[in-house]
């Protein structure tokens, strides 16, 4: 660029792609690096202040849950009750092949049968009413129920929440930073 008077200036930013001219100097050294007047290196050290903890510092902050979402929380409570479900199944099933193994049935349907029963009928089978299939049977009849209710009531349980939190500010936790 030229002036008025005819001399050329440098432009105060270079144009795409031109390169800036490179500064006078060596390797960057941070200010830490430069020695301090006089020569003195030892001054330039940094020393610990007196009464200065030498333990770390645990960070901790307050937060508050201000407002639960409910549809996070229908979410999250229908796959843990549906897990609750599956583990009420299961339990089920192992517990009656267990009892069964030991032969909690048949002792205790004997008894059942011996008490009930006259000399007409055989009394009450209580090992065909506590088959297998039909413990599994009602085992899941309770699990669905569970998870029916279970979900609800969460729901239910974070609506409150938002109404109460909206007049005592919600629930503060402190969290701290383990070390």
């Amino acid at each position: 660029m030229t002036d008025t008077r005819g001399q050329q200036t440098q432009a105060a930013s270079p144009l795409p792609g031109e390169r800036q001219p490179q500064q006078p100097g060596g390797p960057y050294h941070p200010p830490q690096a430069y020695q301090t007047q006089g020569g003195n290196a030892t001054a330039a050290v940094r020393r610990p202040r007196t009464g200065a903890r030498t333990t770390p510092r645990v960070r901790k902050a307050r937060l508050r849950v201000s407002k639960a979402d409910p549809w996070s929380v229908m979410k999250v409570s229908f796959l843990l009750s549906i897990a609750l479900g599956i583990c009420t199944i299961v339990a089920s099933a192992v517990l009656w092949m267990v009892m069964d193994a030991m032969g909690v049935f048949s002792t205790v349907g004997g008894t059942i049968s011996e008490a009930t029963g006259s000399n007409e009928s055989n009394g009450f089978d209580l090992q065909s009413f506590l088959s297998l299939p039909n413990v599994l049977l009602f085992a899941t009849v309770i699990a669905v129920i569970d998870v029916v209710l279970a979900t609800a009531l969460a729901t239910l349980g974070a609506f409150i929440y938002n109404l109460s939190a909206g007049f005592v500010g919600g629930v503060e936790l402190t969290l701290a930073e383990d070390e």
